[in-house]
């Protein structure tokens, strides 16, 4: 009874290390392939907002939006 409890409760240790770390893994992934904010998103934004942006500018909102990624 003990045995069969204590297999239980290894066996589900492992599985959530297993999970957490493969759901760890494709979200990586999916964030490098699709990420949240890109440049032409910046431009449009700044364009919303009355501004017209030159590159400089985009750089640095996106070298400051790198940082908190």
């Amino acid at each position: 009874m003990l045995h069969d409890i204590l297999i239980l409760v290894v066996g589900l240790i492992i599985g959530l290390a297993i999970g957490f770390f493969a759901a760890k893994h494709f979200m990586q992934k999916y964030l490098k392939q699709n990420p949240p904010i890109n440049e032409d998103m910046i431009k449009t934004l700044m364009m919303q907002m009355g501004r017209k942006p030159n590159q400089k500018q985009i750089n640095q909102v996106m070298k400051s939006m790198s940082k908190f990624q």
